[in-house]
């Protein structure tokens, strides 16, 4: 009888996943794609046959980190295929970096994905093997019982200070059926909260004419309603105002998708709206937001603003910070510009000294979150949903109310919660709030 063979190690790839959520999922496509290809993954340079690093680009303080993360995976390892926004990049990447493996495109198309693949198999070839080549389960980077669902690509938008377009293209939604078929995967895997994002998740379905796949609408508001019914928390970011919000809201009210709404405003004095090329009608934004708290009094909406815009005076910074305590933003982030190269706003005259770009980011964060720790001080005394990320072993736990997106806001911070697992649904009491953060305890 002939002895057993040995199984020969497959090759082993390591990641670093720079940037946004939307980067993230395009790390979680190419490690499934690669371990479907009998692909193992190290973590670290010294495990690691073959790096891979998805960089960001976004801004010139994004793009800086995302050369370091090759800088120093070229000097650990020296054997790096690079991918993400910054192909857009490559001639001159390859020029820093001679020695690089490849330059690929994000790999948010599956003709992009096969050719980061092809750029790994080429740096680490894995030798057949027959009792290994069956294809497994999906990758995932989050915890078991959360998802990002990516459901579009690239952006129609000309914002003037944004290079997304030239980075990621013109709008290009996914079919509503493979979305589906995929949030249901998700689901029967023990996923209990699917997080759905796009560079402009209103614009959803705008590219296919919201025509019908499967039976179903291409449009946002299908698409939630049809997310909703899968029993599990529905939490929609990156929503730009467009009109038919209103038709979401009226999905919270049924209790379909989660109150919640990040909508990147980005600014509020008319005149610099108006130079960003956003909507500037901020006083008809204000009656809308009333018109939403009406109908779902819970409702959270969080935001990200850029100061020290070209052209923004003492004045126009003053109307941000009076516009963002009338309109109650529950969850704000702030940005202080930077001239991006290939931005249009990089050229506009009026630009503003750093030191009074950061003065005014300080004063807007502070200015923040004095008006979220009023909106959490509503919440003491009230018993919410929360789901649980964290335990201590201890009887602690760190959790999230409906309000309260992964990463990005704050938490639940729990007392005798020993019997807790990571994924729980529990209805907690509030017993106190500060800046950011609640305090509770399981009822």
């Amino acid at each position: 009888m002939n002895a057993p063979r040995a199984l020969r190690a497959p090759p082993r790839v390591g990641m670093i996943s720079l940037g946004c959520a939307k980067a993230l999922v395009d790390s979680e496509r190419i490690l499934s794609a690669l371990r479907a290809r009998g692909y193992a993954f190290a973590a670290d340079y010294a495990g690691a046959d073959v790096v891979i690093v998805n960089t960001c680009g976004f801004l010139d303080s994004a793009r800086a980190e995302s050369l370091e993360a090759i800088a120093d995976a070229m000097a650990a390892h020296g054997r790096v295929v690079v991918t993400g926004c910054l192909a857009h990049e490559a001639p001159s990447l390859l020029e820093r970096f001679p020695g690089l493996v490849a330059v690929t495109a994000p790999a948010q198309t599956d003709d992009a994905l096969a050719q980061v693949v092809a750029a790994v198999e080429a740096a680490a070839p894995r030798p057949a093997e027959p009792f290994l080549d069956l294809v497994p389960a999906d990758v995932r980077l989050t915890p078991g019982h959360y998802a990002f669902l990516k459901i579009a690509e690239g952006c129609n938008h000309r914002c003037s200070f944004c290079i997304i377009p030239r980075l990621r293209g013109r709008l290009v939604s996914r079919r509503p059926d493979a979305i589906l078929k995929e949030a249901e995967r998700r689901v029967a895997n023990g996923v209990r909260e699917l997080i759905v994002i796009s560079q402009d998740t209103s614009a959803y379905g705008r590219d296919l004419g919201h025509a019908r796949f499967g039976g179903r609408r291409a449009h946002i508001t299908d698409l939630a309603r049809a997310l909703g019914e899968l029993g599990v928390w529905v939490r929609l970011h990156y929503v730009y105002p467009y009109p038919h919000v209103d038709e979401l809201v009226a999905l919270m009210a049924e209790g379909l998708i989660l109150p919640y709404l990040d909508i990147p405003f980005q600014h509020a004095s008319p005149r610099i709206l108006r130079t960003m090329r956003r909507p500037a009608d901020e006083m008809r934004t204000l009656e809308r937001i009333r018109a939403w708290r009406a109908q779902v009094p819970d409702l959270v909406i969080r935001s990200t603003f850029i100061v020290g815009f070209p052209g923004e005076t003492e004045d126009d910074f003053r109307h941000l910070l009076d516009w963002v305590a009338e309109a109650g933003i529950d969850r704000a982030g702030c940005f202080a510009f930077e001239a991006v190269e290939g931005a249009d706003a990089s050229a506009l005259p009026g630009a503003v000294p750093e030191e009074v770009k950061e003065e005014r980011r300080q004063r807007f964060m502070a200015h923040a979150a004095a008006v979220s720790a009023a909106r959490l001080k509503t919440r003491i005394g009230r018993v919410l949903e929360v789901i649980v990320d964290e335990v201590d072993g201890r009887g602690g736990a760190d959790a999230r109310s409906k309000g309260d997106s992964p990463g990005v806001d704050g938490r639940v911070l729990l007392r005798r919660a020993r019997h807790a697992r990571p994924g729980d649904i529990l209805s907690v009491r509030i017993e106190d709030a500060d800046a950011h953060d609640l305090y509770g305890v399981p009822c």
